[in-house]
């Protein structure tokens, strides 16, 4: 019984690892592409051409980003412990984040709110680039349900797979993997003004969230419609 028990978990597991050897990973696959974007991208933003600058990122997500497989890296955790993406064996919610960007008033309650319902399925993953003593200052309002991650570039400045997923898309961005690290689709946050009042922020980030998750654990058409109501915290 014990090596049949050991046969299936090998199986499973090269099983999964075979996946994302047969498809490409995200570094391969926007590498290629990346610079064309970006020069394109930002002469649409020189001409304040908008619309045509989010169709451009859309095109790149849809047409090379979805489908291909998150690269494995070290990352950090708060205690300074190293730990590897892959260790995330859940569907996982990513976002990318950097101390510098500040939030809409209601980004952290929507996600918290988010992550404490869905915790159990879904791993939520905030992966921030910067240092320790940074991101401490930047995580305090995060739920516990929500791991806090973090790549100090300075330690990783010959790291191939760290600039690409650094430099590329910008931040935040969130993305959204299935269980065996392909990418589903990838989304950046939600625009807002600095006045933006908290109901319409938090309402704003919470269906941007939960339409993403959506992707991952199926949720039905009363949880998609679902709009909280919520006070200011």
């Amino acid at each position: 019984m014990g090596r049949k028990l050991l046969y299936l978990f090998l199986l499973v597991t090269f099983s999964a690892q075979s996946q994302i050897e047969q498809g490409s990973l995200f570094s391969e696959a926007i590498g290629k592409n990346i610079k064309k974007y970006t020069k394109n991208s930002q002469e649409a933003y020189a001409d304040q051409d908008f619309e045509r600058a989010e169709f451009l990122f859309d095109s790149l997500i849809n047409n090379v980003v979805n489908g291909s497989y998150l690269d494995n890296f070290k990352v950090r955790k708060l205690s300074g412990r190293k730990i590897e993406l892959y260790k995330f064996e859940r569907p996982m919610f990513l976002m990318t984040y950097a101390s510098w960007c500040t939030p809409g008033v209601g980004e952290v309650p929507a996600l918290n709110e988010v992550a404490e319902k869905y915790y159990k399925d879904i791993d939520f993953v905030v992966l921030f680039w910067d240092s320790k003593e940074s991101v401490r200052k930047s995580t305090r309002d995060y739920s516990r349900r929500i791991n806090i991650i973090y790549v100090d570039e300075k330690e990783n400045k010959n790291d191939h797979i760290v600039e690409i997923m650094k430099h590329s898309l910008g931040f935040p961005t969130s993305f959204f993997i299935d269980e065996n690290k392909r990418i589903v689709d990838v989304r950046r946050g939600v625009l807002h003004p600095y006045n933006e009042k908290y109901e319409i922020s938090f309402e704003l980030n919470y269906n941007s969230f939960l339409n993403g998750i959506s992707l991952l654990k199926n949720l039905g058409d009363e949880d998609k419609d679902h709009i909280a109501s919520k006070q200011n915290p």
